[in-house]
């Protein structure tokens, strides 16, 4: 490998073929190849799992205060209910419970580093 000067207003490095190019406004890659295989690999890369899926949240009814399990709608008032958060169901009595319910101050942190 050969180490060459560049000047990152005349060339830049290709991120994906390492292949230098001409800089051309705001041109991250050297072809659309590279940019196309930059988006697919991107895609590919897992999701972040610590997000809350929804059949783990705790669900309120506004009207008839009725809580759900991963329901986005009161079937008996056909509303759309209200998040309390991430939850399970009570061990002892099966009812839906919100983590907000056994910690007080519970704060999601959905941006750790």
């Amino acid at each position: 490998m050969t180490n060459t000067v560049r000047y990152d207003s005349v060339t830049m490095i290709c991120p994906v073929c390492d292949n230098d190019f001409a800089a051309s406004g705001r041109r991250h890659y050297c072809s659309n190849a590279c940019k196309q295989k930059a988006w697919r690999d991107h895609q590919a890369q897992p999701h972040d799992r610590r997000r809350v899926v929804s059949a783990d949240t705790v669900y309120i009814c506004p009207q008839c205060e009725t809580r759900y399990l991963g329901e986005r709608r009161c079937p008996d008032c056909n509303l759309f209910t209200r998040s309390l958060g991430p939850g399970a169901p009570c061990p002892h009595c099966d009812e839906p419970i919100a983590l907000t319910d056994i910690i007080p101050d519970y704060q999601p942190n959905p941006k750790r580093p």
